[in-house]
């Protein structure tokens, strides 16, 4: 892209530092966010594209950013980028990220579920006994993991290894700060009908901006409270004890693990290509929960 350097390929995003016209150098502390159509799911790049989800995951998250400000401050400069990535793209504060996924909980399912049934716990968080998948959990919790390469599995960690991680007073903000955007998530979600199952949430610190402590500012980044972050249900139809109608991409997950796609999860071999009917449905479940969520028709 005339004007930018790459300088990293997500599972979903591009990130590219926008050249100084003087220098002809990268800016250091600038960074164009590209939201591109690809989906994963189990870990993997799908071969698939669903259609405009890179501009409902930006658009959505630039929604979230602006219920959320009171909160926490994102790392969202300007949505003014290149005609190429107009809607699917912002410019951002370049951060120093935490090395950890932020996970928070208010309900029981995936991958959370699996571990609870192995051992009563979640991220060493203990759980009462006879809890189903989909069920409300009494109090929202955090579960974060490890952040594993592109095609590697994320591993369960518990707040003590977070800490020895990225430090006590940085791990208990992010606990904290993870549970109150789930919490305000659920809350402005409950008014439009739909439960915030569980959301990650990826947050960086700026040193430029110490707080009163003398501690990096914690900055809100990446995206929030999408479907490709976040778990999505109807109010209506949720029911404890089986999988529940879900706005987010549960519906890819659940066709790869079908005898529709004829795919082994075990196998270590990259899923299908989602035929048509599958990418539609999508795509309708994306632009859903966008419209579903803020009241905006999405163009």
């Amino acid at each position: 892209m005339a004007g930018y350097e790459h300088v990293y390929s997500g599972k979903v995003r591009e990130l590219y530092a926008p050249i100084d016209p003087t220098s002809g150098q990268a800016v250091a502390d600038t960074l164009l966010l590209v939201a591109t159509d690809r989906i994963s799911a189990y870990d993997f790049i799908l071969d698939s594209e669903i259609p405009d989800k890179g501009k409902v995951l930006t658009q959505l998250s630039l929604w979230w950013f602006d219920q959320l400000a009171d909160i926490i401050p994102n790392h969202v400069i300007s949505t003014q980028v290149p005609d190429a990535v107009a809607g699917r793209a912002v410019l951002v504060q370049r951060l120093d990220m935490v090395a950890v996924e932020c996970i928070g909980r208010a309900y029981l399912t995936g991958s959370g579920l699996t571990e609870y049934r192995q051992r009563s716990s979640v991220c060493g968080v203990r759980l009462p006994a006879g809890l189903k998948d989909g069920s409300r959990l009494p109090t929202p919790i955090f579960t974060p993991t490890s952040k594993a390469p592109i095609g590697k599995h994320d591993q369960p960690m518990t707040y003590a290894e977070v800490a020895a991680k990225v430090g006590a007073p940085i791990a208990a903000s992010v606990r904290d700060l993870t549970i109150a955007i789930l919490e305000r998530g659920n809350q402005i979600a409950a008014e439009r009908g739909i439960l915030l199952a569980d959301t990650k949430v990826e947050f960086g610190l700026d040193a430029s901006r110490p707080d009163a402590h003398g501690n990096p500012t914690i900055m809100l980044a990446d995206e929030v409270l999408t479907p490709d972050s976040s778990r999505f249900w109807p109010a209506a139809s949720w029911a404890p004890g089986r999988a529940q109608d879900s706005y987010d991409k549960q519906f890819v997950r659940d066709w790869l693990t079908s005898s529709a796609s004829g795919w082994d999860r075990s196998s270590g071999q990259t899923p299908p290509a989602l035929p048509d009917d599958i990418i539609a449905a999508t795509r309708a479940k994306y632009v859903e929960a966008f419209e579903s969520l803020t009241g905006r028709t999405f163009v």
